[in-house]
């Protein structure tokens, strides 16, 4: 990443990606080695996931507002496969494309501020934003904004979410409604000029009935939406996470997108060109964007 554009805040480069592409679109990087294009010549596993995950790079540059990087997806492999994390962060800030490493990090005090200097600058990462895990606290999310953006589990799209984040507290709020009054006081103070923070939620768009409540919870928090696509969310029928000036929501979808099946005649990379594209442009009509 340049010098210029870590410079610029995340949620400033984020949004001027949006209005770039016209779009709220975040491109997942999940990539499973069975599921890769029999194209890819490489036999070793760590150099076929590089030409992938470097080809969806280079295929969504210029229409994704994001890149989310599933960091499990890599760490699997060990040294090489976190090499490849830094190669693909490396790629996308040469084309302005900024980048969440999807880590889910969670942890307190000087643990905290290791993983930060990991995602943020050590090994040579220079993620933009990540995904980080509150539930032991506010206090522990704190160490992450000396460095990047944060995304911050609130409601998560998965089936068995609600087991916890669906509990009553004794003050009549769920779990994940407190969750987000947390991450509303400290995205508060980081509200940046173009009306949003550095402080960001993930609210899942498989819980649709939630979306106005916890957008009014937190005002000027952007919230990233996955369950997009192969999980069944839909952007329309979370529209309420958008905001009146379409910046609130970065819709994620992974499989759905690099995984999209080429149609005759063309390669997977234009596939992958094509899905997120349409999910771009539905995006960008969605949030008023277009």
């Amino acid at each position: 990443m340049s010098t210029v554009q870590r410079a610029i805040d995340p949620a400033t480069r984020l949004l001027r990606s949006m209005d770039r592409t016209g779009g709220a679109v975040c491109v997942g990087l999940d990539p499973v080695l069975d599921r890769l294009p029999s194209a890819i010549g490489a036999s070793d596993p760590v150099d076929r996931i590089r030409s992938f995950s470097l080809g969806v790079v280079d295929a969504v540059s210029e229409i994704a507002a994001c890149l989310k990087v599933q960091s499990a997806c890599y760490e699997r492999y060990g040294a090489a496969g976190v090499g490849v994390v830094s190669d693909i962060i490396r790629a996308a800030g040469e084309r302005d494309l900024p980048v969440i490493l999807d880590a889910k990090r969670g942890d307190i005090g000087i643990t905290a501020r290791h993983y930060a200097a990991a995602a943020f600058g050590g090994a040579g990462h220079g993620a933009d934003w990540l995904t980080v895990n509150g539930y032991l606290g506010g206090e522990t999310v704190e160490p992450y904004l000396e460095r990047g953006g944060v995304f911050v589990l609130v409601r998560t799209s998965n089936s068995g979410s609600g087991e916890l984040q669906q509990l009553a507290l004794a003050d009549g709020r769920t779990v994940s409604e407190a969750m987000a009054d947390i991450v509303a006081a400290l995205a508060a103070p980081r509200i940046g000029p173009g009306g949003w923070s550095d402080v960001g939620a993930v609210v899942g768009a498989t819980h649709p009935a939630e979306a106005a409540s916890l957008r009014a919870r937190m005002p000027g928090v952007i919230c990233l939406v996955p369950g997009i696509g192969a999980q069944g969310g839909r952007m329309e029928d979370v529209a309420d996470l958008c905001g009146p000036d379409g910046h609130g929501a970065l819709f994620t979808a992974s499989r759905s997108i690099i995984y999209a099946d080429p149609k005759s005649g063309h390669d997977w990379l234009v596939a992958i060109r094509d899905a997120a594209s349409a999910l771009s442009d539905a995006s960008g009509v969605v949030a008023g964007l277009q």
